[in-house]
């Protein structure tokens, strides 16, 4: 590989009153090629334009003699608005990281080969690296391009997943006939688009050999054959939902063999079993009706255990460890008797332990389930989020964050007992050692019904007891997700806290973590608990904190957040019922709790929501089905608490924004939103994105977004 002489632009930027230092991105001479940037923070405040000069890891694997580690980093080039992914490598003992790849394309699904070869992704190819010469080597290439891949124990072949046309059924195709520059399409079934694509192409595991470091890809076998189904699962799916047997003779996988509508209706995924000799299949999970997903092996090959969930629809199930001997055919649950849900699943050395991740109080932490006994014992702690581990033996390397600090590698071991783990990474600490983060605190408040709920104070990162400061309440989105130590480049808390604000971030009603009782107590219940929570932490803290101005305190969220910001908007004009202590007496000026808010993609509409939504069985679970039952007293509760109907009650600031490619929640709904606020003569703001999806993920658009959060909050809170 060619090393080109790194060039340094340096430049000065003055954000918001903020000065910030920073070289460009390292370019390579005559490329696009982005690389780390020099940050100079010069007032201690974290703002957006520090957060997108922040290093992205993401995956990781360690080399088979567990001495070093090998990740990918993404760095991102603002003005050019794109980002680049490289390969670095490590030893697990500590040193300085070693940038292995200097390219304009973005490299992803690294693995180890053997101790001196790893192989990853870029572009529409499979490359392999000699570690000793640094030199590359194409294994594989394909047309469709790849979206990651495994090899076999043995090392000789590559399961990897590529994509495939949807073909139209004949009798549409030939109304196509001569018309290669038309843009219409024609749908005669439902899910003919999901979250962010439409369904034009799915993507499929395939098998090929590899024999002297190359993949004969006229071999390659697409492993469903003719079947019309993906695998792995839309949108989320990747190279989790199927593993090899340690012998290589079998490929265990993830499938939902189901189109259409009953592919919208249905969370009925299976895990199916495929012979790689002579091409068989089996389904070892038939009878489970939920999501079935992400098979292993253990290692002596006898037993494989994979993710489950119970109920079909119901796409946040417990979702527990289930272990299916392959001999006997007996099938154990090993979390029949723990309250909580799991994922990432890795077999001990001896195969008599599970390690998973666990949604455990406000935390994403590392446990393990002891399969004789089934006995829980839990590895990991502290205000952090473990997203996600590998085991080399006894070891165990996890990605991991704080809504201090974005993600590095810790290390823990099996035999840990509730750890903090070893820091080993040090992507970001330059820049970091630099910022001054608002402090975390975790309170246990009193709900209206006397439950105890876990929220998360962010702190002002220029506080001082002396003084007040506005507030924000933060509504997860979800609804069904957890309000972690998690670290994001949208919902970022630090930011928040760089602009000057607290940060109230409630566990209300719905999230998992807290036990099963405490998830399913949302579910048609959209305007009750949930809502109450949300305003019990906000009288709590605007009650106990004197630091806390209460006639400053704004809301935001995103998905069922935003919904929750519409109910409020809808519920900000009598305040008196979930008054608590003093606040009982004082009362917010105008009996407004909220001074202003702001809904990203939220549902506005609940008929609207129901008819142009993809994936029905959320709406079916959630809501209790379509909005013209209305002899079933569920669809009247849930769908009374549709936002739309209390815009007569709208009286406070309300900014808007949604995005064009999101098709969970359309963007007519953000739309009509925000002409209701205009009609009613509200102070209104609409932002609008019309190429990015239920997130913003496009640098320039991010960085818009948090410009303007901060602006509107800004210009209605200070």
């Amino acid at each position: 590989m060619k090393h080109l002489l790194l060039s340094f632009i340096k430049k000065s930027v003055c954000v918001a009153g903020v000065a910030l230092l920073f070289t460009a991105c390292t370019r390579h001479a005559g490329s696009d090629v982005i690389g780390k940037p020099e940050v100079v923070v010069q007032d201690g405040r974290f703002t957006p334009e520090i957060m997108w000069q922040l290093g992205v890891l993401s995956e990781y694997a360690v080399s088979p003699d567990g001495s070093r580690l090998l990740y990918t980093v993404r760095y991102t080039d603002m003005g050019q608005d794109k980002n680049n992914t490289d390969l670095y490598l490590m030893p697990v003992s500590g040193g300085d990281a070693q940038r292995l790849t200097v390219t304009a394309g973005s490299e992803f699904s690294p693995v180890w080969y053997d101790a001196n070869t790893v192989m990853y992704c870029r572009g529409n190819q499979i490359l392999a690296m000699d570690l000793q010469h640094k030199k590359e080597r194409v294994v594989a290439e394909c047309e469709r391009g790849f979206e990651g891949f495994k090899v076999a124990p043995d090392g000789k072949s590559i399961a990897y997943i590529t994509t495939i046309p949807v073909e139209r059924p004949g009798h549409i195709g030939k109304l196509f006939n001569g018309l290669d520059k038309t843009t219409g399409r024609i749908n005669e079934d439902l899910m003919y688009r999901h979250w962010d694509q439409w369904v034009d192409e799915i993507p499929r595991i395939c098998l090929v050999p590899l024999s002297g470091g190359k993949a004969d890809m006229s071999k390659a076998v697409d492993i469903l054959g003719d079947e019309p189904y993906e695998a792995p699962m839309r949108p989320w799916g990747g190279t989790e939902q199927y593993n090899f047997s340690p012998d290589s003779k079998l490929l265990a996988y993830t499938c939902r063999k189901k189109t259409g509508y009953d592919y919208a209706h249905s969370t009925n995924s299976d895990i199916f079993l495929y012979d790689i000799a002579d091409g068989t299949t089996r389904n070892i999970s038939d009878g489970i009706m939920g999501y079935d997903q992400n098979p292993v092996f253990s290692h002596d090959g006898r037993m494989i255990a994979w993710e489950s969930m119970e109920r079909d629809g119901y796409e946040s199930d417990k979702q527990r460890l289930m272990v299916l001997d392959l001999e006997s055919g007996v099938m154990t649950d090993l979390t029949e008797n723990f309250d909580f849900g799991v994922n990432n699943l890795c077999w001990s050395d001896d195969d008599s332990q599970l390690a998973a991740m666990v949604c455990y109080r406000g935390t994403n932490q590392i446990f393990a389930f002891d399969l004789k006994t089934k006995s829980v014992r839990q590895i990991s702690q502290g205000h952090h989020d473990v997203n996600s581990f590998r085991m080399h033996g006894s070891d165990i390397y996890a990605q991991q964050v704080s809504i201090r600090y974005p993600a590095e590698i810790y290390r823990y071991t099996l035999t840990d007992n509730q750890a903090e783990g070893r820091k080993l990474t040090a992507v970001n600490d330059e820049v970091l050692s630099q910022v001054r983060m608002g402090k975390v605190e975790e309170h246990w408040i009193k709900t209206v019904d006397g439950k105890e709920m876990l929220t998360w104070l962010i702190y002002p990162y220029d506080y001082d007891s002396t003084k007040t400061y506005p507030a924000l309440l933060f509504c997860e989105g979800g609804p069904q997700t957890m309000v972690s130590q998690f670290w994001s480049t949208r919902w970022n808390f630090e930011v928040m806290s760089g602009a000057g604000y607290f940060v109230i971030a409630p566990n209300r009603r719905g999230v998992p973590g807290f036990g099963m009782e405490w998830l399913e107590a949302i579910s048609g219940d959209y305007g009750g608990r949930c809502m109450q929570d949300y305003m019990a932490a906000t009288d709590w803290f605007a009650d106990n904190f004197k630091q806390i101005d209460k006639e400053r305190i704004g809301a935001c969220g995103a998905s069922f957040g935003g919904y929750s910001v519409y109910w409020l908007a809808g519920h900000n004009h009598d305040v008196s019922p979930y008054y608590s202590g003093n606040l009982l007496k004082k009362g917010y000026d105008g009996g407004r709790r909220f001074k202003a808010f702001l809904a990203h993609n939220g549902m506005f509409n609940f008929e609207q929501q129901y008819l142009e939504t993809e994936e029905m069985w959320f709406d079916n679970w959630d809501l209790g089905g379509p909005y013209w039952d209305w002899n079933n007293p569920q669809i009247k509760k849930s769908y009374s608490n549709s936002p739309h109907l209390f815009v007569d009650k709208w009286n406070t600031p309300i900014c808007v924004i949604h995005s064009e490619f999101d098709f969970r929640i359309v963007a007519s709904e953000g739309m009509a939103a925000y002409n209701a606020a205009q009609m009613r003569h509200i102070p209104s703001r609409y932002l609008y994105f019309p190429d990015e999806t239920h997130w913003v993920l496009k640098p320039q658009n991010s960085l818009l977004w948090h410009r303007n959060f901060i602006d509107w909050f800004d210009t209605w809170l200070k």
